[in-house]
């Protein structure tokens, strides 16, 4: 079976000497539960798995009776040996992040010896009880959309195919039959994300506007638009707070991002109008109604996809490392993506289509800011495949 490389890096973790409660959070059909029982069955210790995405109500009493079950698995050995304890969608149980810390450390004051996963697919909550309670107790490890060099590992896949399918493995089966997959995408997927780690565990005053702002958000990704703009083409009363509000909330979940403009000012960023980008390209075929064949004849969608899928890779691979992702436009002109580290900036154009290369954007941007390397993806430029085989931290390295 196909390992992850999240996979080693989480065993080796598990294997240092000192003890902390390792997270792994990301959306939802990623990969986390198999990732965790793959451990389980290599890791060189008894171990206990239990899920809280269960129909049945839990509180923290099911937590505590886990606990005790992964305690057991080294009493049943001897006081020497250690014990493995995974815990899936774990924010579902309320104050699930008190309970844990509580035992944890009971645990640490007496020695025991017992290692703990913790699992979730809402990462705004997940990172806010990890933030309110555990502090100093735990790392993270995110589980991100899977990337085209893994799809093609593990399924065979080209570009064409992923870039139109996107990275959801559980999909890739289903690909023959497009309604099937258009159906588990649209079901299994969206919904569940939508209705389960958006709806029933926030806030949320207008669920319909939510909904229609991520119909909004894949029919224009890659495409800047204003909050009220957006707004207009919902033909609601809101207002352009309560979008943004929702526009996180999709990001959290990881379905849409909504990139910030690049000013070199923080205050400007969080007050700009968002680029709107789909963090699995799968979103935003789903929801364009066009076959595999159709799309690779409709250049103007094809190239929104090129580019959708170059963005959710740089945001993707940007979860957990010290980069942000940024697009800029002034003067009329644009810069497709915008990746910095600390005070090194690198600007990236996407080009798909068979038109005049220009970048008028580019030139107007490195006189204004300190541009440390100039990127072109796609046609005349890095070949899309070298840039999807490379992760964003290595372009920065090499600046």
């Amino acid at each position: 079976m196909y390992k992850r490389p999240i996979f080693h890096l989480l065993l080796s973790r598990l294997n240092e000497p000192r003890r902390c409660i390792q997270v792994l959070y990301g959306p939802r059909q990623t990969g986390k539960t198999t990732i965790a029982r793959q451990i389980l069955s290599e890791f060189p210790v008894p171990g206990h798995y239990a899920s809280a995405d269960e129909p049945a109500l839990k509180d923290h009493s099911w937590i505590e009776k886990q606990w005790e079950t992964g305690r057991a698995k080294i009493l049943m050995r001897d006081q020497k040996t250690s014990a493995l304890l995974v815990l899936d969608e774990i924010q579902k149980i309320p104050g699930w992040s008190e309970t844990v810390k509580r035992l944890w450390d009971d645990d640490s004051h007496r020695r025991t010896p017992l290692y703990v996963v913790l699992l979730g697919s809402s990462p705004l909550l997940v990172q806010q009880g990890l933030t309110e309670s555990l502090t100093g107790r735990f790392e993270i490890v995110y589980v991100t959309h899977w990337g085209f060099s893994e799809m093609r590992e593990a399924f065979g896949w080209d570009l064409s195919h992923f870039l139109f399918y996107g990275g959801y493995p559980g999909s890739a089966d289903l690909i023959t039959d497009h309604n099937r997959w258009r159906h588990y995408i649209q079901d299994s997927l969206i919904e569940t994300s939508v209705s389960r780690d958006i709806l029933l565990m926030k806030r949320v005053d207008k669920p319909a506007l939510l909904r229609r702002l991520f119909e909004l958000g894949c029919l224009h990704s890659s495409q800047i638009l204003s909050y009220q703009k957006m707004l207009g083409q919902l033909l609601d009363a809101g207002n352009t707070v309560t979008l943004a509000h929702y526009l996180q909330l999709l990001h959290g979940a990881g379905l849409i991002a909504g990139l910030p403009k690049y000013s070199g000012q923080q205050v400007k960023q969080r007050g700009s109008s968002p680029k709107l980008v789909v963090l699995n390209t799968a979103l935003m075929s789903t929801m364009s109604n066009l076959q595999f064949e159709e799309a690779l004849q409709n250049p103007t969608f094809w190239g929104r996809l090129v580019e959708s899928a170059v963005g959710g890779w740089l945001i993707n691979g940007s979860m957990g490392k010290s980069l942000q992702v940024f697009y800029w436009a002034g003067s009329n002109r644009e810069v497709d993506y915008i990746l910095t580290r600390g005070e090194t900036v690198i600007a990236i154009e996407v080009k798909s289509g068979s038109g005049k290369i220009s970048l008028p954007g580019m030139e107007i941007l490195s006189r204004r800011y300190k541009i440390a390397k100039k990127m072109l993806v796609g046609r005349d430029g890095i070949p899309l495949e070298d840039f999807f085989l490379t992760p964003p931290e290595d372009w920065l390295a090499k600046s």
